[in-house]
């Protein structure tokens, strides 16, 4: 690992986060968009929105616009998890560089998308309040950053706790407490209910199923990708290496 860059591993985060964004934006066209236009058939019904003048089309919205924000997030996703790959290699167990890749996949899809979207789903158009989504936002975040945080100190606590309890119990326990501490963080933290009366309940969820099944294809996309182009990058290097090293050692011998 000290042999291979981190600019070589960042880069290929990157490239990564790129070609899952591409999924993410046919699995949010294909789920989200018909939500979305229900919502806005909705929100034009009533007073919100009316006789505003749409700045850009939505068809601009549903293509372009959608595509350049998911493929964006996508390629900054990328470069952080890669960074965090280059941190966690060889901290994490006896495992190789694809395995790592999943679990840090597998990681970040559990603590910034599923954990933060049980308590606070994401809402389509017409669905909350807009004197509050300062505030729903920077509890977004924080709930994100605690969820991270939250996770990594289970991590580490549960390392520190394998040989006195073993991996299994350990694990277990480092899983009950990041539990805890979430349903704690739950229970804390506001809660907001501002779906309008009459809208559509299976808009609503339609429109959440889509948004979570975009952010999980975004991760599982990114962790098969980066996982195969960091294998290329790391095995045949450390292969190549022990080869070497077998062949001086040989010619060593021999001398």
């Amino acid at each position: 690992m000290n042999s291979v860059p981190v600019r070589a591993l960042l880069v290929r985060g990157m490239l990564a986060g790129l070609l899952a964004g591409v999924l993410a934006f046919a699995v949010a066209y294909l789920l989200g968009e018909s939500p979305v236009d229900a919502a806005i058939a909705f929100e034009e019904q009533g007073s919100h929105g009316h006789g505003e003048e749409e700045l850009v089309s939505r068809a601009v919205q549903s293509t372009a616009g959608l595509a350049t924000g998911i493929l964006l997030a996508g390629v900054a996703l990328g470069g952080i998890a890669a960074l965090a790959f280059c941190v966690a290699l060889g901290r994490i167990g006896r495992i190789g560089p694809r395995a790592t890749a999943g679990l840090i996949s597998l990681g970040a899809a559990l603590t910034v998308c599923v954990v933060p979207f049980l308590k606070y789903p994401a809402n389509p158009p017409a669905v909350g309040d807009p004197g509050t989504i300062g505030r729903r936002t920077a509890l977004y975040f924080l709930l994100i950053a605690l969820s991270v945080l939250l996770a990594v100190a289970a991590v580490i606590f549960g390392k520190r706790l394998a040989p006195r309890l073993g991996n299994w119990n350990a694990t277990v326990a480092a899983v009950a407490g990041f539990v805890v501490a979430m349903g704690l963080a739950y229970a804390f933290l506001p809660s907001f209910n501002e779906a309008p009366e009459g809208f559509p309940a299976a808009v609503l969820w339609q429109f959440r199923l889509g948004s979570l099944a975009t952010q999980l294809s975004l991760w599982a996309g990114f962790g098969l990708i980066f996982g195969h182009l960091v294998e290329r990058l790391l095995v045949p290097r450390r292969a190549g290496e022990a080869k070497a090293g077998a062949e001086s050692h040989r010619a060593a011998a021999a001398h």
